[in-house]
């Protein structure tokens, strides 16, 4: 009776630690569809106090997990890769925000690269339906695309004021019979806690964030355009240009950066180029 007691703790056990260990996403590539720049930095953030030159990253994430490959975000449209931005973005786009991409900076040649191809990927996360976060869902026709459903309402029929501007109905408009996950908020995606997608508008109606567990890095945060880079929270605040809503663009900065420091996990923005260029590039496990 004794042995089978203490057998029976042992697999228990054993058990706990299978779990503990299969619920962490295995490992996460940090990677950008090239950069913006350089432009004047209040031509995003107007209330910056100082007028600077910057570059940013257009950051996407892929995440190799036991239950599938992962992309969070498409960056820009292949057609604006090796100075193509006008044949499928305005000239006044395309002047100010000067992107520079190459054909192998998107994302279906950054799958390649790290040994995977766009038809392995299982499903891709849209934080949201700007031309720099939708723009190449159209390489992925098999894949689950979870978005909030507002947003998705947004991207077929956007507000007056980002029409012919931040939305580029044509990175889409072959997508509307795709697979799509439609949110309403928050969502565990596998399940285990290691994929939680983060309902953060503000910015648009349905921006959507990413919360993940690894194995060896921990809790990390994923912004994207909810916090756009670090000057956004330098002193009391200097709001992103482009919003949907101010009041939620607070909340959700302030959710975030309250998780940030009760979980004591970094958080790494959308478009921060001091990020990139000591973090991006590489694999975090």
């Amino acid at each position: 009776m004794i042995k089978r007691t203490v057998f029976a703790a042992l697999f228990a056990a054993l058990c706990v630690a299978g779990v503990s260990t299969t619920a962490s996403a295995q490992k996460l590539y940090w990677t950008a569809a090239g950069q913006f720049g350089p432009f004047n930095i209040q031509g995003l953030i107007p209330t910056y106090p100082e007028a600077k030159d910057i570059f940013i990253p257009i950051n996407m994430w892929i995440l190799d997990h036991p239950m599938g490959l992962v992309v969070y975000d498409t960056g820009n449209n292949v057609a604006v890769a090796d100075g193509g931005c006008t044949s499928h973005w305005t000239e006044g786009l395309c002047s100010f925000l000067i992107p520079g991409m190459t054909r192998a900076e998107v994302i279906d040649k950054q799958l390649e690269k790290l040994g995977y191809s766009t038809d392995q990927v299982k499903i891709v996360i849209t934080s949201h339906s700007h031309l720099d976060h939708i723009g190449n869902i159209e390489m992925f026709p098999n894949a689950i695309h979870v978005i909030q459903k507002i947003e998705l309402y947004q991207a077929w029929w956007p507000e007056t004021f980002q029409r012919g501007g931040a939305h580029v109905m044509a990175d889409y408009d072959g997508a509307r019979d795709f697979n799509f996950l439609t949110l309403d908020g928050d969502y565990d995606l596998f399940g285990d806690g290691t994929v939680l997608i983060l309902s953060t508008p503000g910015h648009t109606l349905g921006h959507q964030s990413v919360k993940l567990k690894l194995p060896e890095t921990g809790t990390v945060i994923l912004s994207q355009d909810a916090i756009w880079m670090a000057e956004n929270l330098e002193g009391p605040g200097y709001v992103a240009g482009l919003n949907y809503s101010i009041l939620d663009y607070w909340d959700s900065v302030h959710r975030l950066t309250m998780m940030r420091d009760i979980e004591n996990a970094p958080l790494w923005y959308g478009h921060g180029i001091a990020q990139y260029e000591k973090m991006g590039e590489q694999w975090y496990k």
